[in-house]
């Protein structure tokens, strides 16, 4: 097994040939690169997203509760009055 402080020395020599080298630059360049083309792209981040998930959750369940409500008083005015329902429905 290698000893450890030899791991650590490689480790080090890498990173500062990884440093001083292009690819450092190419790196950075991509970066930029793909972060003004995201920003100019209509996008959400994770948590927008989540929390418009929520919200729609939440409005489908009220318009669920609001659908029941409107036919169970459909139903109750039909049948208090089977003359105005029919009077409706030609």
């Amino acid at each position: 097994m290698l000893n450890k402080n030899v791991i650590d020395e490689i480790n080090a020599k890498v990173s500062e040939i990884l440093q001083n080298s292009p690819a450092k630059d190419i790196e950075k360049n991509v970066r930029v690169m793909l972060s003004g083309a995201f920003s100019r792209l209509d996008l959400v981040t994770r948590d927008e997203f989540d929390i418009q998930q929520e919200v729609l959750q939440r409005t489908r369940e009220k318009l669920t509760a609001l659908e029941t409500k409107v036919a169970e008083l459909e139903a109750r005015l039909a049948q208090s009055s089977p003359d105005a329902a029919s009077q409706d429905n030609p």
